[in-house]
């Protein structure tokens, strides 16, 4: 029974190939938009809820920058795009 215990408890290979192939979207502190903006922003192109668009929009402003969304390069490729094309700063790491 402690062997079955032992396999439940590793990670699974896939899982630990995901996790380090899951990227950042990154937000950073432009001071030429809006508040109102930024939110709007995330909220359209992050499908991100006012609340926490509102949080990430006082992130990036107080510490220069802010994690808005994990996933794939591929997933997240887009969303880069668009911000950039709302003249957002906006990077994937």
């Amino acid at each position: 029974m402690a062997t079955g215990e032992n396999i439940k408890n590793k990670p699974n290979q896939e899982e630990d190939i995901q996790s380090k192939n899951e990227r950042f979207l990154i937000l950073h502190n432009d001071d030429f938009h809006s508040f109102d903006y930024v939110i709007d922003a995330l909220v359209n192109v992050c499908e991100h809820e006012t609340e926490q668009a509102v949080q990430c929009t006082l992130i990036t402003h107080y510490k220069g920058k802010c994690d808005v969304k994990k996933g794939s390069f591929a997933y997240l490729s887009p969303m880069k795009k668009a911000l950039v094309d709302k003249e957002l700063k906006a990077t994937i790491d």
